[in-house]
């Protein structure tokens, strides 16, 4: 269950001026029922300013009065006071420490998934075209010393982003009337070393 804005705070105000029982306000805060006693108490939560659900859209007095009524019944937290989650744009940030092993990834994918666009690439492993294409024409500066290793495993990028991006790329490849490139065999103790 998805809980309302400042737990702590609802609590406080519900507690001050609702008749609701420490266990239904602890239900719908997420906390213990005995944190809740201890707020009404006045052992926790001093100084914390109440927080009004009603005036905030995320319960209606209604669900408030239904529920002093009944003990047995619980608040629901309505659908528009959780927020909606929106997926973030931009680059990826990648720790230093594995920014050597970009190169590795780029070739590992180059190598087993030749269906990936650049964009996909990029976007996976938060790298640049350019970088890509060095690694595709063996001109990037490390080059030598350059081993395709996956990328799932260095941890720059999830098995599912991996799995999408492959899909993605397949239903592009069948849509152009273009054959799909058969899996990768599997990885071999000797391959891994």
């Amino acid at each position: 269950m998805t809980l309302p804005l400042m737990p702590k705070a609802t609590a406080v105000w519900l507690i001050d001026k609702t008749a609701l029982t420490f266990e239904q306000v602890a239900d719908f805060c997420g906390m213990h029922p005995l944190e809740v006693q201890a707020i009404a108490d006045g052992e926790v939560a001093q100084g914390i300013m109440g927080y009004d659900p009603v005036a905030n859209s995320q319960v209606t007095a209604a669900d408030i009065t239904r529920c002093e009524a009944d003990p047995n019944a619980r608040l629901r937290i309505l659908a528009s006071a959780v927020p909606a989650t929106k997926k973030t744009r931009g680059g990826r940030y990648t720790p230093v420490a594995k920014r050597n092993d970009r190169p590795d990834a780029i070739a590992f994918l180059l190598r087993n998934y030749p269906q990936l666009s650049e964009l996909q690439l990029s976007k996976l492993l938060g790298t640049t075209k350019e970088t890509i294409q060095k690694v595709r024409e063996r001109s990037h500066w490390n080059s030598p010393n350059i081993k395709p290793r996956d990328p799932v495993i260095l941890g720059l990028c999830k098995q599912s982003d991996l799995n999408e991006a492959i899909s993605q790329a397949n239903d592009r490849l069948l849509k152009e009337g273009r054959q799909v490139p058969p899996p990768p065999p599997p990885m071999t103790e000797h391959d891994a070393a």
